[in-house]
């Protein structure tokens, strides 16, 4: 079985990623209203593009994170195998 891995978070980094994943729900919630009301494509369209973004400001702030904390920490511990995954990670991105 695979190791399980984990990352620890200070509760200030919990708290400021729980507050955007609240804002990217509140905006997700507002596009299924939009659909509910009909409301026009393009708005619906230019909504979505702005959930989108939210989420990948999102994506790079725990990519950043990841690579500051979790990949150096490995690389420092002599865990090089560890580029492997972040390699993995980068093609997902694509």
């Amino acid at each position: 079985m695979a190791e399980m891995k984990s990352t620890h978070r200070t509760e200030e980094e919990k708290q400021y990623i729980k507050k955007r994943l609240n804002i990217i729900e509140g905006q997700i919630k507002g596009i299924k209203q939009m659909i509910d009301d009909d409301r026009y494509c393009d708005d619906v369209l230019t909504q979505l593009l702005a959930a989108n973004k939210s989420i990948e400001s999102l994506e790079n702030y725990i990519l950043e994170s990841h690579l500051e904390k979790c990949i150096k920490r490995q690389i420092q511990e002599g865990k090089l195998e560890v580029t492997d995954e972040i390699m993995g990670l980068f093609k997902k991105f694509r």
